[in-house]
């Protein structure tokens, strides 16, 4: 599974749905795309929520992205992330 950061920005329609029982759905439409959300947070500035999930792979992450978008008129920025012990490993000299 690989990690997923979904950068959300609300819709005015959207921020006036804003609920639990949403969150919920958000979740299981994630669940049912393969993946597992870890977290999502609100934030305030150009982004409005962020939610941290692991998918199988990019065609997954996409299919929830848009299913997400769909359900809940917030437009998403989908991007992979790996850890930075990760990241530094790319770089090692061999």
């Amino acid at each position: 599974m690989a990690t997923y950061f979904m950068f959300g920005k609300f819709s005015t329609d959207a921020v006036k749905k804003i609920s639990a029982e949403r969150t919920k759905k958000s979740n299981a439409i994630v669940k049912g795309c393969g993946g597992q959300v870890k977290a999502i947070y609100a934030l305030l500035g150009e982004i409005d929520a962020v939610a941290i999930a692991d998918f199988p792979g990019v065609k997954e992450a996409m299919k929830a992205s848009v299913e997400l978008s769909k359900l809940l008129g917030i437009s998403f920025t989908t991007a992979p992330a790996v850890t930075i012990e990760e990241f530094d490993k790319l770089f090692e000299e061999r």
